[in-house]
């Protein structure tokens, strides 16, 4: 802890908070004493590596695997689904679980799976398809988790100094401001929902700085344009009627308690699970070198891992934290020496 300002660090986030401070290059403007550390918030990251393990083995098995871009590439405890591609698996990458849908009706005769990751903003989704009905030949293996019991589990490691969050302004949408009331309420953590703009990520490390100085916690929604304090009901009871919450294990992280959503029993003849005879055994989710566990903790940075940009890059990742776009390596791999230069517009990448 610096004197002066508190350190800020931020845990439950996914690409959009950490791609615009490093894009933008907005560490630059703060001083040496305000520090903000990308947390769990990105999906791929997370997932558990006996969960790829299952896709992998369906996809080798005679199973259409039909999944998003990032985890495609994610390792499993051996090899990824791309591997499992090569060696003749059929594996397709999709933008929704509609197009896996839309798959599953043009080719009745072949079995399909979608897999389905995410936190509270992709599971609606898949929740109204299930309610809207699926074709005989779909199926889910969901690997769902939830942000708030995260955030819980962050201010439990005890190397950890966090003296605020910075939500994340997407799953607050979807599930609202009042669960992140428990920070503030329970823990004395002051704790701000953020939007994804520069100005909204600067606002919001102000608004937690000001709870510091001030010597309170209490939530603030910076993100008032998208945020209520209840978050969108229909898309939640959605949820509530297709899945039930459970433990959750976390890649790295071990098993979280209330941290995953799972089919209902009424739905399980969608869950791949249930359908399929699937014989992974355990998985193995940290790599021998790779600091990811340490990275989505909060406990080390990019640039500490001895493997980041020589043995582990963007175009030979080892670990998710460097596969998926919306790992804080890739970011940092990416964009990670940029300074803040308002001189003139820095319009993001198509």
């Amino acid at each position: 802890m610096c004197a002066g300002w508190p350190l800020v660090r931020w845990a439950g986030l996914r690409k959009t908070h950490e791609w615009t401070i490093t894009y933008y290059g907005l560490r630059s403007l703060l001083p040496e004493n305000v520090d903000v550390i990308a947390g769990p918030g990105c999906p791929v990251c997370v997932v558990p590596a006996r969960d790829i393990d299952e896709a992998v083995w369906l996809a080798l098995n005679g199973i259409t695997v039909a999944t998003f871009g990032d985890m495609y590439r994610a390792p499993g405890s051996t090899i990824s689904l791309a591997e499992a591609r090569a060696r003749g698996g059929d594996v397709r990458v999709v933008y929704s679980v509609q197009d896996a849908i839309r798959m599953a009706r043009r080719e009745p005769d072949r079995e399909l799976v979608f897999f389905a990751i995410g936190f509270s903003t992709t599971a609606p989704t898949n929740a109204v398809s299930v309610l809207e009905g699926l074709p005989g030949n779909f199926s889910l293996l969901v690997s769902h988790r939830l942000i708030p019991p995260v955030m819980e589990l962050l201010l439990g490691i005890g190397e950890l100094e966090i003296d605020g969050f910075i939500a994340p302004g997407h799953v607050a949408t979807v599930i609202g401001a009042k669960p992140f009331r428990l920070f503030p309420d329970a823990y004395g953590m002051p704790t701000v929902i953020a939007g994804f703009e520069p100005l909204d990520v600067l606002f919001a490390i102000l608004y937690v700085i000001r709870q510091l100085r001030e010597g309170g916690a209490w939530l603030e929604n910076e993100y008032t344009r998208s945020v209520t304090e209840l978050g969108n009901v229909r898309a939640q009871k959605a949820i509530r009627a297709v899945f039930e919450v459970n433990d959750g294990h976390w890649r790295g992280l071990g098993r979280i308690p209330k941290s995953a959503l799972e089919l209902k029993e009424r739905f399980r003849r969608y869950d791949a699970r249930e359908r399929y005879d699937i014989d992974v055994g355990t998985g193995h989710d940290v790599h021998p070198g790779c600091s990811c566990h340490l990275i989505v903790t909060g406990r080390m940075k990019p640039v500490e891992c001895p493997l980041f940009k020589t043995g582990c890059r963007p175009d030979h990742p080892l670990g998710p934290c460097m596969v998926s776009r919306e790992g804080t390596c890739y970011i940092w791999a990416r964009y990670g020496t940029r300074k803040a230069d308002f001189s003139k517009p820095r319009l993001p990448p198509h």
